[in-house]
């Protein structure tokens, strides 16, 4: 039970992770609540990736969904031992808690990429990504994020939207890895033997 506790709350946890990312990339697409910019192609293009909406949106919800089901007590037999059974199951748990940390690394590595690159938007040059040359050193220097004239503060939009998204989606990577490290443990240290001791039927 207390097994399950720990398991539970961790997959509990992956669910309003992943709504916040689908909520936050969303909010993405429409800089100042505006349509206009997403149905003219006027976005950074690394919103266009679905990493929030898709990845640490859906497919986590999905593997959280899976990973409830796995840690719930009603296990389904799938061999003689009981143990042996438990095992394949916590196996179950760590492939689908290591695609957890593929979905959610892609997230945080494609939100980190968009932070960096800045955002696509028109400068007095036109459109363009303004700050792709700076390397990302535009971060700690706001005095030139009035260089975009449109959308209004769209730089303070992405890079606030970006950096929930990389807390997010890290946040994810972390359950996921612990779950990973918590049913490894069980498998290599015994917790769940597949020899069937002699006189056992």
């Amino acid at each position: 039970m207390g097994s399950w506790k720990c398991g539970g709350c961790l997959s509990c946890l992956l669910i309003p992770l992943a709504l916040w990312s689908i909520i936050v990339n969303i909010l993405l697409y429409f800089p100042n609540g505006q349509a206009f910019y997403a149905s003219s192609n006027k976005l950074t293009n690394y919103v266009w990736y679905f990493e929030g909406l898709c990845f640490s949106g859906v497919m986590m919800l999905i593997v959280a969904a899976v990973l409830l089901v796995l840690d719930t007590d009603n296990r389904y037999k799938c061999c003689q031992s009981e143990n042996c059974s438990k095992k394949y199951m916590t196996l179950l748990s760590v492939i689908f808690s290591a695609l957890g940390i593929t979905f959610s690394g892609y997230c945080l590595v494609i939100s980190a990429l968009g932070l960096v690159q800045g955002p696509y938007c028109r400068t007095q040059d036109g459109w363009h990504y303004a700050f792709e040359s700076t390397a990302g050193r535009f971060l700690t220097n706001t005095s030139i994020w009035n260089w975009c004239l449109e959308p209004a503060h769209v730089v303070e939009w992405n890079v606030i939207l970006f950096s929930i998204l990389i807390t997010l989606s890290g946040l994810q990577v972390i359950v996921c890895l612990i779950r990973v490290v918590i049913q490894l443990s069980k498998i290599l240290c015994g917790t769940y033997s597949v020899i069937i001791q002699p006189g056992i039927i």
